[in-house]
């Protein structure tokens, strides 16, 4: 494991001038000073670089004083072009005056709150009254974010706000990225909003963001406070919360035990019987767990009541079910051990399948709820017993159980059964004293009014800023406070919400923790919900090639925000997708007091979007769906999505004569530098260039789609000319931007597009 420092500049000696001597190995550290002998210290140095922290260990070192006389230790410098190998290049434009600092070496083996950037005293004291007035246990000073891309980027901007809200100052917690080297490659936006990273393995997930054992010796060695798991990756491995706890590091998440005992979608489907919460006929319908015992953990000769673990038992299961039936693996999701079959023949052909995806995993099967609504319910739960429902989504538009689009709150079911929705979760979760936050899923039958518990998501969901628009809660900071040990009574934004005196948000925490008192969550109503929030997800997917996942860089990427609609991405211009990012990129929300308002102004911040690179995106192909008559009246299901699809039903399209023009127009001027460079080198040897060199004339051929076209090009002068193709003629030009972009122009004769070739 290494960690690195990028550094400003400096000098050696008693505020002299004298250089620092570099080393001749990586461009990114040079060793200054010291001897073999200090190779080895264990201690975490952190600097400020722009906006950027870096944590560095394991080099040797040299003691130089600042402006003020302190002694620092320095250790590296960095560039500020990827391809330099000139270390000494440094992003002098990037750096003020307040960030040329270095931490001092007497803060190393003292008190960790000093090693942490943007820190100070008072800071820290800030931190620890809040936690002491509104009754918590432990304060939370730094914390770990052991996830990368769209997690990241959203729970430091929500910490990051919360802060400063709270504290006055957006640095009072400190916050520390895991870094691979292919996020560094792509310049991913969580490192460089972090406060500090760690360079931690590359490649698959189980190399870094999910290896437990890694997350811990990073937590170890930046000594955070807590580590929060994002979504996906380690955030619902049951070794996480216990190897944590082991360290006496706080885990902001649920205990192992509620994890496993809901995380499992077995074990939650058990104890959804046992606490009245309706499922759907599955293989277990038939377990019962005996009264009085505990749901925590459920005996094994139970658990394996319900799961099948052959295909003749599978069949024999569906059988009794019904089909159309689901076979699922208990650890799967995000579309993985997942099969839908219809008949016996399909079970034999895909058990198999199911049991290959999610090796290890117990199987189960369960009866489709044809043409059903995805419903869930957010939950925010403290270490008191105290559970409370922020409100309810709609995640029901679904590419292969993957989702598309969420909004809230939940407008296809009445509002009596949505609050039953919202009591079921909260006996659920309590059952197995869950603590932090938790989405509990149901499938709704828009033809009965009926509802099944589906599972119950033990960590945040991707979706969560749905809840916070509606419900006016910051769902990342709320989990800090659950973390530092603060009762939900004591939080402002949950006594807001359920309409208690609170004096504003969290600003407002010395007012309200001293008249702050408990209140009973099962009698309390809470305010309702603000509107409506639909969200999107802006995926790397190339929706004209089955979704096929695309990765590549990213020229240009904007967003206009507006004030109903925003957006945030984990790359940024000039960043890029790797082949192991997940394909989700970017969520934009927009807000409205109706349905129908929230969805047009969707329409309208989709439109807004400007990306440039090698990827393909979802976001044409999402517009249109959110044009579709079906969704716009509410009509869909959870498999509408896929039966458009199947279809073959396809995004509208620019004009063909666009991508024939704009084709021919790219081609025609990357290629004139070319033509120009060799004609002037014959010229150049005294020689006659051949006559089939021409910086006029020159013919282009193009096959879009199938269909091929051929284009003769005139250029008439510097970023003119004149396409002729089918007795049809278009004047354009074409002007060459900043960042390589081209803006091209063209006038179009009524004949050039009546006519393909």
């Amino acid at each position: 494991m290494e960690m690195r420092a990028l550094v400003s500049s400096c000098s050696t000696g008693n505020g002299g001038s004298d250089p620092i001597s570099l080393t001749n190995g990586s461009p990114w550290i040079t060793t200054v000073g010291g001897g073999a002998s200090t190779m080895d210290r264990e201690f975490p140095l952190t600097v400020k670089l722009g906006s950027s922290m870096r944590a560095f260990k394991g080099v040797s070192t040299t003691t130089v004083l600042s402006r003020t006389k302190q002694q620092f230790p320095l250790v590296c410098l960095a560039r500020n072009n990827a391809n330099s190998t000139d270390p000494t290049s440094f992003w002098e434009n990037d750096i003020s005056e307040a960030q040329r600092t270095v931490l001092p070496a007497e803060s190393i083996n003292g008190d960790k709150s000093a090693v942490e950037p943007g820190r100070n005293d008072v800071t820290v004291s800030e931190v620890d009254e809040f936690c002491k007035a509104l009754g918590g246990k432990r304060p939370i000073h730094s914390i770990l974010v052991a996830t990368n891309g769209m997690a990241a980027v959203k729970f430091i901007r929500s910490i990051r706000t919360w802060a400063y809200q709270t504290f006055g100052s957006e640095k009072s917690i400190s916050l520390v990225a895991m870094a691979t080297t292919e996020d560094m490659r792509i310049n991913a936006e969580h490192i460089r909003i972090a406060d500090q990273f760690v360079e931690v393995p590359g490649g698959t997930n189980n190399n870094n963001y999910a290896n437990v054992q890694l997350i811990v010796e990073m937590a170890e060695a930046t000594r955070v406070d807590a580590v929060w798991p994002g979504w996906g990756h380690a955030s619902e491995n049951p070794e996480l919360p216990d190897a944590l706890r082991a360290k006496g590091i706080i885990f902001l998440g649920p205990p192992a035990t509620s994890m496993v005992a809901l995380g499992d979608k077995i074990g939650s489907s058990l104890i959804a019987q046992a606490a009245d919460v309706p499922t759907l006929p599955w293989s277990g319908s038939h377990v019962k767990i005996p009264p009085g015992s505990s749901l925590v953990t459920i005996p094994e000769e139970i658990y394996k009541k319900a799961c099948v673990y052959t295909t003749e038992e599978a069949i024999a299961s569906c059988q009794v079910v019904g089909y159309p039936a689901m076979i699922k693996a208990s650890w799967g999701g995000g579309g993985k051990g997942i099969r839908k079959v219809h008949n016996d023949d399909e079970v034999r052909a895909l058990f198999k399948q199911v049991q290959g995806e999610v090796p290890g995993s117990p199987i189960f099967i369960m009866k489709v709820a044809s043409e059903s609504r995805h419903l869930e319910v957010q939950l925010l739960c403290d270490q008191y017993g105290n559970v409370s429902a922020l409100h309810s989504r709609d995640c029901s538009v679904q590419r292969r159980h993957q989702k598309i689009i969420e909004e809230g709150p939940i407008t296809v079911a009445p509002q009596e059964t949505v609050k039953k929705l919202e009591q079921a979760a909260r006996r659920l979760a309590k059952s197995v004293n869950y603590v932090g936050a938790a989405t509990v899923e149901y499938l709704y039958s828009m033809d009965t009014g009926e509802y099944y518990f589906l599972e119950l998501n033990p960590r945040l969901q991707v979706e969560h800023p749905v809840t916070e628009w509606i419900a006016e809660i910051n769902l990342p900071a709320a989990q800090v406070a659950v973390g530092m040990g603060i009762p939900l009574w004591q939080i402002p934004e949950i006594r807001r919400f359920y309409g208690i005196k609170h004096s504003g948000g969290y600003d407002s925490w010395r007012q309200t923790s001293v008249a702050a008192f408990p209140f009973d969550f099962d009698e309390a109503d809470s305010i309702r919900p603000k509107g409506h929030c639909v969200a999107v997800r802006v995926t790397s997917e190339d929706p004209d090639d089955g979704f096929k996942p695309t990765s590549g860089k990213i020229q240009e990427l904007s967003f206009k925000s507006k004030p109903n609609v925003w957006a945030y991405f984990s790359v940024k211009s000039g960043g890029g997708i790797h082949e192991f990012s997940d394909s989700q990129f970017g969520h934009v929300f927009a807000f409205g007091e109706s349905r129908a308002m929230a969805i047009a102004n969707m329409v309208l911040g989709l439109k807004e979007i400007q990306i440039r690179g090698e990827i393909r995106t979802n976001v044409d192909y999402t517009i249109d769906l959110l044009h579709a008559s079906d969704y716009r009246e509410n009509k869909i299901h959870t498999g509408w999505l896929d039966s458009r699809i199947a279809m073959r039903v396809r995004a509208e399209r620019p004009p063909w004569y666009l991508s024939v023009v704009g084709g021919a127009l790219h081609k025609a001027s990357t290629t004139s530098a070319a033509v120009v460079s060799d004609y002037v080198g014959y010229l150049e040897k005294g020689q006659i260039p051949p006559k089939h060199i021409s910086l006029v004339h020159s013919q282009v051929s193009l096959n879009i789609e199938g269909t091929k076209y051929t284009i003769d090009v005139v250029r008439g002068g510097s970023g003119s000319y004149r396409l002729r193709m089918n007795n049809s003629e278009v004047v354009s030009e074409i002007h060459t931007l900043r960042d390589g972009g081209l803006l091209m122009q063209a006038s179009f004769l009524p004949l050039f597009y009546t006519t393909r070739q």
